[in-house]
């Protein structure tokens, strides 16, 4: 039975339609009876809607229904729609026809639902009932036959044919049943008395009122009705209005008047005293409602919610003391007042979602419901401002939370979204939801530097793997994507790779020198790091940095005049007729170092004559102080030191001889003289040396014979005769004595030949205009006098010395 129900609801209601507007794909819909067993079939959902079975999976298709009872199941392997409880029509719709659930399937990836309604039919299950098992009445006997006595209705919660369908008095000698129908189609049935009474036969008349339903099987209920005979009371009352209405205000206060019904009766005395009932049999009127037995007032006595019912019928009795009785109606509507505020219900909503989201895509669905009616349930709803969202009504009650522009994770990586939604009563009542939204990241932006370009210092001659400064480079992305590695771009530095130079540290962007650098070789160079996030695909940005190497005080000055000869020897000659502040010579140096490294400052440390001359602190000319008279030397041997400013300072020492005389000969036999008795000092010094290690070296061996054991004495002296005693060979400087005549020019021109060893340079100087050098070697006797004259001659004589390294 149920499932020719099924087949039959199928083919009569079953359509797919889809909708021009929102989310909602299509309804469906099927019949099934009540009081169906748990996992019943309601339908095939997956075949009707046209879905496979898969995409009820993938979607996690659920079940959305605006009440939190839920009668149906779905079940996504089989695609099918069971019975999830028992399902009671009379307790779900009690006597509304047709009684439907209303319900939606929810689809996601993408988001969509479809409408169903299940219409539940009814079965006979319950049977009519009386609201009392016994019914008594008092009637005159000389009531005139056609007399009515109203009875009341019986109950059934089915509806339809399984209602109720008849009823049958028994027995029939006195009264018969009679039905009779309103003016607004209701029908009231009533006992209508056919023949006399008569007290004295029979004072009380037992009857049965049977009432039956037209369901299979047939059901029945009964009423038993005492009918006491008195004695004549020949009017009945009589109402004034067969149909009475009233309006009341929901939720009204207990105690409210809803109106006043009228009867009269036209005997007198306690025959025309009027009782008022109420004669429903359902127990909501008697619950809400009573009357006033003796004035006929309707009072308000329960709650009454305009959302639970709209109107109320309320059937009257009016009785005499004889027992006659009139019935009219008493139709109550409730008006509404706005006194629910409209319900937010979220069907299906994303908590994360990504800044590169397209335009108008589907964060969240909701539906609202406002129990209201009329303006008071319209409901209008809005989403809360400076949010990138809209809201957007996709059919009747159903909104979709849509993106309206684009969406930036760096600028707000969480949205609170508040929907409010109001209804337009008077005064208009508000609901609101909040939903928190969290926007997940995107690769979208490139690392970038703190700086657009980097300078750095390094002192050279530092220790290799020395950390020279720190780049930073930050990304306004989250997590893997905001992940920055530095990388040491390739490129070139005089041909040689930068990475043998610098490194840098890929994780921290810490810059090391690879190499221990030198000034003097390379005074700066420039490289490129480039700063790249772990995204896919990952993005980068460059950066320039420049190494500036500073210069440290690592070189001697180097003299470059007067050149230091090994073999001979060479000597400025002075006329004693120079004048104070002759220029005897200039002492020239250079220092391959910078600024202030290579200031350089002349002292004259030893002189033969300190009197005589002086050294120019910054220029290192040499220049006579005094006049030169015939008791100076002719030999004059002056040391002058050369220091550069550096901290700490280095120095060198170059001797200067100079010859006082007026001829060449004076000079060469005063410096023949000189050599020779330099010769002899420095043979008599190397004698005395010799002997003295010769002395400590017996001393140190009779001191280690003597503790030694005598046994050994013979073995020590044969040691000691055949050893040799080690000799340092000293040999002195040999002087050459020089004498010339002439002045020392002004202007010099220097030529420097240098090798990678500053220490072992080679220097060719000379060349000086109209000077002459006297050159002596001490193994000859002859000079010669080599003049030479320069070809270029620098202009000033003072401007500065440039010696290129």
């Amino acid at each position: 039975m149920e499932k020719s129900h099924t087949t039959m609801a199928r083919q009569a209601l079953l359509f797919i339609c889809i909708l021009s507007v929102g989310s909602v794909l299509g309804q469906v819909s099927y019949t099934i009876p009540e009081e169906m067993t748990k996992g019943s079939l309601v339908g095939n959902i997956a075949q009707d809607l046209g879905l496979k079975i898969k995409r009820l999976t993938s979607g996690k298709a659920q079940i959305y229904t605006r009440d939190n009872d839920q009668y149906i199941e779905l079940n996504r392997e089989r695609g099918v729609l069971l019975v999830k409880e028992r399902i009671d029509r009379e307790s779900l719709c009690r006597q509304t026809t047709p009684c439907a659930l209303h319900f939606q399937i929810i689809l996601e990836n993408p988001m969509e639902f479809y409408s169903v309604t299940v219409q539940i039919t009814d079965i006979n299950d319950n049977a009519p009932t009386f609201k009392k098992s016994e019914k008594k009445f008092k009637i005159s006997e000389s009531t005139h036959i056609g007399a009515r006595l109203v009875l009341e209705r019986a109950v059934d919660l089915d509806v339809g044919i399984n209602s109720v369908q008849g009823y049958e008095l028994k027995p029939t000698d006195n009264f018969a049943l009679k039905m009779h129908s309103n003016a607004d189609g209701d029908k009231n049935f009533e006992m209508v008395l056919q023949k006399p009474l008569d007290r004295e036969k029979q004072e009380l008349i037992s009857l049965v009122l049977t009432v039956v339903d037209g369901g299979e099987p047939q059901m029945s209920g009964t009423m038993q009705i005492l009918v006491t005979v008195l004695d004549a009371n020949d009017n009945a009352p009589v109402f004034t209005q067969q149909t009475y209405k009233a309006t009341v205000t929901e939720n009204s206060p207990a105690g409210t008047v809803v109106t006043t019904v009228t009867a009269s009766d036209a005997d007198q005395g306690s025959n025309s005293k009027i009782t008022y009932s109420i004669t429903n049999a359902a127990d909501d009127e008697s619950k809400v409602f009573e009357i006033n037995s003796e004035n006929g007032e309707v009072v308000l006595t329960g709650k009454i919610d305009f959302e639970e019912s709209r109107n109320y019928q309320i059937y009257l009795l009016a009785s005499d003391e004889g027992g006659l009785t009139d019935s009219c109606k008493l139709i109550v509507d409730v008006q509404d007042v706005n006194d629910n505020k409209p319900e937010i219900n979220i069907m299906s909503k994303s908590t994360v979602i990504s800044e590169d989201a397209k335009l108008n895509t589907i964060v969240t669905m909701i539906n609202t419901e406002d129990k209201d009616s009329g303006e008071n349930g319209k409901v209008q709803c809005l989403v809360n401002d400076n949010v990138p969202f809209s809201l957007r009504a996709s059919s009747n009650n159903f909104y979709n939370l849509l993106t309206d522009s684009d969406l930036d994770r760096e600028r707000a990586s969480q949205y609170n979204i508040t929907i409010t939604c109001s209804d337009e009563g008077l005064p208009s009542l508000t609901s609101s939801v909040t939903i928190t939204l969290q926007i997940s990241d995107v690769n979208d932006n490139a690392p970038v530097f703190e700086r657009t370009s980097y300078e750095a210092y390094i002192v050279e001659n530092n220790t290799p793997g020395l950390s020279i400064f720190t780049v930073k480079a930050t990304d306004a992305d989250w997590n893997q994507n905001a992940r920055v590695s530095y990388i040491l771009e390739d490129s070139s530095i005089n041909g040689v790779p930068v990475s043998s130079y610098v490194s840098v540290s890929a994780d921290s962007g810490v810059i090391h020198a690879v190499r221990s650098f030198d000034y003097e070789q390379i005074k700066d160079f420039q490289f490129r790091v480039k700063a790249q996030d772990g995204g896919s695909p990952p993005l980068s940005s460059n950066v320039t940095v420049k190494i500036i190497i500073q210069d440290q005080n690592d070189n001697p000055p180097q003299v470059l005049y007067p050149v230091q000869t090994g073999g001979s020897l060479v000597a400025e000659m002075v006329p004693r007729s120079a004048d104070v502040g002759y220029l005897v010579t200039k002492v020239v140096a250079v220092d391959v170092d910078s600024g202030q490294n290579a200031w350089l400052s002349y002292k004259l440390q030893k002189a033969t004559d300190r009197v005589l001359f002086e050294v120019g602190l910054q220029n290192g000319e040499i220049r006579t102080i005094r006049q030169i008279t015939d008791k100076d030397a002719v030999k004059q041997r002056l040391t002058v030191i050369v220091e550069d400013n550096g901290e700490p300072p280095r120095s060198a020492t170059v001797i200067v001889n100079v010859a006082v005389a007026d001829s060449f000969p004076e000079v060469l036999s005063e410096f023949t003289d000189f050599t020779h008795d330099k010769e002899y000092n420095d043979n008599l010094t190397f004698y005395l040396v010799l002997a003295l290690a010769v002395v400590s070296f017996l001393f140190i061996t009779c001191l280690v014979v003597i503790i030694s054991v005598k046994v050994y004495r013979w073995r020590q002296s044969r040691i000691l005769y055949h050893s040799s005693l080690p000799v340092i060979p000293y040999y002195p400087p040999r002087y050459s004595d020089t004498l010339g005549t002439g002045t020392l020019p002004h202007v010099y021109n220097y030529e420097v030949c240098r090798t990678t060893d500053s220490r072992k340079s080679d220097c060719k100087f000379g060349r000086a205009g109209s000077q002459n050098v006297l050159i002596l070697d001490p193994s000859s006797t002859g000079t010669m006098q080599r003049i030479q004259s320069e070809k270029s001659i620098l202009d000033e004589p003072d401007s500065p010395l440039e010696v290129s390294p």
